[in-house]
């Protein structure tokens, strides 16, 4: 069966089990980074309407590492069977993503797919966006394997700026609309993002409830 690149892109599935482990006691970070990056901060979040002891996700920095020859910072999204690692570089110039890895698969962007804008920029009515060439690996014991590979735009723009109210406080948010489209298909999507605290609701839908720094 034929796979098409914005059902890689956007859906593809994590498969490893997630290991169930005791919740760990630790201190309180302090982030003052307009779009936090400080290794060892992580986010909690449970999909929008369901209840807050429902099995949670988790997003965390995890450090430093090399991705496509480039110094980025790895984020590791996990939970409910989810296992994903995030590379992006975060500077003066806005988040930018370099690509993704799962257990079976990795997805690299050239360039870069700009996430965010320069700090400066981030306003109502702002829009950015591009083309990027996606390359698609399946990850085998012996090795990666060339599996898919094409064109993907996006465009993305601050709709609102407002005061949210989630589990996790009360936050001062700027509502974004992320658009994706490669040659067959479309895919429009919403994210609340909060300066200093980070992404208040994920693209996937999800509702932040925690974090560990302030």
């Amino acid at each position: 069966m034929r796979r098409y690149l914005m059902a890689l892109l956007l859906v593809l599935p994590a498969c490893a089990p997630q290991a169930t482990q005791a919740p760990e006691a630790r201190p309180l970070l302090r982030e003052t980074g307009f779009y936090p990056a400080t290794p060892g901060l992580e986010w909690v979040y449970v999909p929008e309407g369901e209840a807050l002891a429902s099995p949670p996700y988790r997003v965390r920095v995890e450090g430093p590492t090399v991705f496509a020859g480039q110094e980025v910072l790895r984020f590791h999204a996990f939970g409910r069977g989810e296992d994903r690692l995030y590379f992006r570089q975060v500077g003066p110039s806005g988040v930018k993503l370099w690509g993704f890895q799962d257990p079976s698969a990795r997805v690299a962007f050239a360039p870069p797919l700009l996430e965010y804008p320069p700090e400066a920029l981030l306003a109502v009515g702002y829009r950015w966006g591009g083309s990027t060439e996606v390359r698609v690996e399946l990850l085998t014991p012996s090795g990666q394997e060339p599996l898919a590979q094409g064109t993907l735009s996006y465009e993305m723009e601050v709709l609102e700026e407002r005061e949210v109210r989630v589990p996790a406080g009360s936050f001062r948010i700027y509502r974004i609309r992320q658009s994706y489209r490669d040659r067959r298909s479309q895919d429009v999507r919403e994210v609340w993002f909060a300066p200093r605290v980070g992404e208040v609701r994920t693209r996937e839908g999800r509702i932040l409830v925690e974090r560990n720094f302030q």
